[in-house]
């Protein structure tokens, strides 16, 4: 069985290759998009994680999302509202 590559995870700065994070490992520093309890993606930003939990949620809506704060050590539950979860509410 042959193994997928992925171009868009993370690069390790030595080898090139793509870096696994450990899905209970908590980062130190920026937000993680936690979804059903394990760690997937790291941001910079608050604002880039809500907005990629936002869509991942519409698009899943029976899954937990949640963002971590890493400095703050805080989590926020990514929620859709009545009108963004209906489709063709537009």
């Amino acid at each position: 069985m042959q193994k997928h590559k992925h171009d868009d995870e993370p690069k390790d700065a030595e080898t090139g290759k793509a870096r696994k994070l450990s899905a209970n490992a908590r980062p130190i520093d920026g937000f993680a998009l936690v979804v059903d309890g394990k760690f997937k993606t790291q941001f910079e930003t608050s604002d880039a994680a809500m907005a990629a939990g936002t869509k991942l949620k519409q698009r899943y809506p029976v899954i937990r999302i949640a963002i971590f704060d890493a400095v703050e050590r805080s989590y926020a539950t990514v929620e859709l509202t009545e009108i963004a979860a209906k489709p063709g509410s537009d």
